[in-house]
């Protein structure tokens, strides 16, 4: 079950670290899905082609999707990509991709040094890090009669719902995102007021 709501970044942020003379520079981005979150790592390697690594972790989804992934870009093993990932996890936060730029100081710092460091530039690029609320939402199309227009205009008025679509053929077609938490009786009073005389489907409309 997705959840209803979560917090997702407002716009990039980006802070900088240094450990032992290396130079950690940490950005962290709005990312909805893997593809958005594969475009803004690519953007931060062509910016930043002298740098030792760029290590990211992202979810590109809700908190709760399985859609994440994480690099240690040449570090060792388990000392960056989890690290950074496990912070971003404990966040809450959703659609975001971390990424860090390193710059290498001349001194080593260590397997455990190196967990340290990359844990601290996530959690410090995320303590300040701007947000705004995403509202998990579902898409219906709706295709019911004309005599039916006007009470379901002013039901859905009473909804948490956006990107609204209306085509008036033969029949009334009706598309728009919804708030899933709102969902199940958004669908129930549309079948009430229409006496089930309407189609309503998940998605885009039925070919």
């Amino acid at each position: 079950m997705s959840i209803a709501s979560y917090q997702v970044p407002a716009h990039e942020w980006q802070i900088e670290l240094e450990v032992k003379r290396s130079k950690f520079l940490t950005f962290a981005a709005n990312t909805e899905n893997r593809a958005s979150a594969e475009v803004f790592i690519k953007g931060l390697r062509e910016q930043h082609p002298q740098a030792n690594h760029v290590c990211w972790a992202y979810i590109a989804g809700a908190p709760d999707t399985t859609v994440r992934s994480m690099s240690d870009d040449g570090e060792p093993s388990g000392t960056a990509g989890m690290p950074m990932l496990k912070v971003l996890e404990y966040s809450g936060l959703g659609e975001t991709a971390v990424a860090v730029v390193r710059y290498f100081g001349g001194t080593k710092l260590g397997t455990g040094g190196l967990q340290r460091a990359y844990s601290d530039a996530v959690a410090s690029v995320l303590k300040d890090l701007p947000t705004i609320t995403k509202v998990d939402r579902t898409i219906l199309t709706l295709t019911y009669d004309y005599a039916n227009d006007g009470g379901i205009s002013r039901l859905l008025e009473r909804y948490d719902i956006k990107d609204i679509v209306s085509t008036y053929e033969h029949r009334v077609v009706v598309s728009f995102a919804v708030a899933t938490s709102e969902l199940e009786m958004c669908k129930s009073e549309l079948i009430n007021i229409t006496a089930g005389n309407i189609n309503i489907v998940k998605g885009g409309a039925e070919n």
